[in-house]
């Protein structure tokens, strides 16, 4: 590494993942670590308390190399493993079943846009002369009754090769799409049962890709990393401004092609297929995310009007993006409605089945963003609130993602007012994840610690409860029951960035309903998406007003819904086509420039709404 390269470059070189959330600004103080040994030439950084200073921490992002170094990771600037887990049952609401996941596969009509066709060909003779590829083209429509007008240029270099070697006996992959048919690839021989194709769901945080059997639809394997763009920026926006850098762009790209090539390769390699063998990759992801992938330009997605480049994608060439595969596998990504309706959100509204139910149903995929998708079979209107990345650990000083040793469940003795904690892993607690925040305020709030507003009663005598360095906080966890030897605390300033998003929230749902004048009482069915919202308990979301206070009947928790999108694309060209209609059909609204919205966010900047006669029952456990 050359002198004067940044220290948190330098991590990412060598896939040392540092916690970056602010994309290198210095203002979240996660990248912090201990130069042991050596020099760096350190700005300032006021994220960074004096005690941090004087124990000889520095921020990586505001840190240059002067000569050699040998620097210490503390636990809490680590992103950890991401460890997947089967929820249990909730207390409230329904659980989609894995097993109800694939009956929901099963009952699609298995017809993938790509399918391997194994045809025997006469060898030509001095009377039947014409050549290889119009004769490919003549036993395909002869026999399979298929009729390609196109043929890709490296299945027509492999043609003359693949016919001979195969003694005239040749497997065919066919692109179909709408009314459009292409040969994309000829191997010699049978290999029709080798065939495969990758679902990758194109998170903001996480990257998730499975292998699918394209001759059955079956799911064979799961690998899931971090976005490593995330050491660029925690959430979308930040993203954006990174873009606009020198090679910032460029970068991105980079790094994301590089994520998903790397998990394609780590399901390869466990189950030893040719990569030659994957057709296709679909992937689903946010208009943010996909432009990015694309290497398309986002920057006037954040600019009034708020305007993407595109919102339908043509079907490419994997290679054309980077993405490390065999020339023949194409790539498709899910159509976005808006600038911040991406295809994970089509994906997902496709995946949940309601845009083919009468009933009223609200989708709501709670994340970097929270995007809300209100509708039925008849029509779709939807909007996104910048919720800012503080339901997964943004924002906060002790927050992060939820890896082990973060804090993910909370409850507070209401008469003691001391906590008791359980973390991802059972294992010391470093920090806390976006449940155990939303968790603590709740739970604060009920034990009347803080207020509607989210201030804190500092008339006790309760050690825990206490004024810090950044204003008033609540102890969680003692220097000496943690894992990073200091105390895990949460403070004003943490209560109200989470209160601010979740006012995002609950006032986009209230414009949703107002626009199409409904309430409440109508929603049959509110579905949470997205790996965050599936480990959500909905008695500590409405504690806070985060969702409304309905019948617990009618919520359903459906997971990961981007990657069942993707993956139903792989097996269905009908997926494929009725992403497309619901994209079209799709209302989307700007929430930025509605006059109501500020109204209704202002409104619900307290706990759990200034209307409080809307959450009858948390009204009644707080008189108790």
């Amino acid at each position: 590494m050359e002198k004067g390269e940044n220290l948190l470059r330098a991590a990412m070189a060598a896939e040392v993942r540092l916690n970056a959330s602010c994309g290198g600004d210095g203002t979240c103080g996660k990248c912090r670590v201990i130069v042991d040994k050596g020099k760096v030439e350190h700005q300032p950084a006021p994220a960074l308390t004096k005690e941090e200073i004087d124990e000889g921490y520095v921020l990586a992002c505001r840190s240059l190399i002067t000569e050699d170094l040998e620097v210490r990771v503390p636990p809490e600037s680590r992103m950890g493993r991401i460890i997947e887990k089967e929820r249990a049952a909730p207390s409230c609401g329904r659980l989609l079943s894995s097993r109800e996941w694939e009956e929901r596969l099963a009952s699609l009509k298995f017809d993938p846009p790509f399918k391997k066709v194994c045809i025997n060909l006469p060898p030509p003779t001095l009377d039947d002369n014409m050549s290889d590829l119009e004769r490919l083209r003549r036993e395909l429509n002869r026999k399979c009754d298929v009729r390609c007008a196109e043929i890709d240029l490296f299945a027509l270099k492999a043609l003359p090769g693949a016919l001979r070697m195969g003694d005239w006996e040749v497997t065919v992959t066919l692109l179909e799409t709408g009314t459009e048919c292409r040969v994309a690839n000829i191997e010699p021989s049978d290999t029709s049962k080798d065939h495969y194709a990758i679902a990758v769901d194109v998170g903001t945080t996480t990257v998730v890709a499975q292998l699918v059997d394209m001759t059955s639809g079956k799911t064979l394997g799961k690998k899931s990393d971090y976005n490593a763009q995330a050491s660029c920026g925690e959430d979308v926006i930040s993203r954006i401004i990174f873009s606009t850098k020198d090679n910032g762009l460029k970068k991105l790209q980079s790094l994301i092609v590089g994520t998903i090539t790397k998990l394609i390769q780590a399901l390869v390699e466990d189950f030893g297929i040719d990569s030659g063998s994957i057709s296709g990759v679909f992937a689903a992801g946010n208009t943010t995310m996909t432009h990015l992938l694309l290497g398309l330009d986002p920057r006037y997605i954040r600019e009034e009007p708020y305007i993407p480049g595109a919102t339908f994608f043509p079907c490419i060439k994997a290679g054309d993006v980077g993405i490390d595969v065999a020339a023949p596998t194409y790539l498709y990504c899910y159509p976005c409605v808006a600038s911040y309706i991406g295809g994970d959100i089509t994906a997902g509204v496709i995946a949940s089945g309601m845009a083919e139910k009468s009933a009223l149903t609200l989708f709501i995929d709670i994340g970097t963003n929270g995007e809300i998708v209100l509708g039925n079979k008849d029509w779709l209107i939807s909007c996104s609130c910048s919720a800012g990345p503080a339901f997964e650990g943004g924002g906060v000083k002790h927050g992060m993602q939820a890896v082990r040793g973060a804090i993910e469940q909370v409850r507070i003795d209401r008469e003691s007012t001391e906590p008791m904690i359980i973390t991802v892993g059972q294992a010391k607690p470093i920090g806390i994840c976006g449940t155990g925040i939303i968790d603590t305020i709740a739970e604060l709030f009920l034990s009347k610690v803080i207020d509607q507003r989210g201030k804190f009663n500092l008339d006790g005598e309760n050690p825990r409860i206490r004024n810090g360095e950044f204003g008033p906080e609540y102890v969680l966890a003692w220097a000496e029951d943690s894992g990073t030897k200091r105390d895990i605390t949460l403070n004003e300033a943490d209560i109200e960035n989470l209160v601010r998003a979740k006012a995002a929230v609950f006032a986009g749902i209230n414009i949703l309903l107002d626009s199409v004048s409904l309430g409440f009482s109508d929603i049959d069915e509110i579905i949470i998406a997205g790996a965050f919202g599936n480990y959500l308990e909905i008695e500590k979301v409405v504690t806070i007003g985060l969702l409304p206070e309905i019948s617990c009947d009618k919520f359903t928790f459906i997971g990961n819904s981007s990657m069942l999108g993707a993956h139903a694309s792989a097996q269905s060209k009908e997926v494929i086509e009725e992403a497309g209609l619901v994209a079209r059909k799709m209302t989307y609204l700007e929430l930025s420039t509605n006059t109501r919205f500020m109204d209704q966010y202002v409104s619900a900047l307290f706990l759990p709404h200034t209307n409080v006669e809307e959450f009858p029952g948390v009204l009644e456990q707080l008189k108790s």
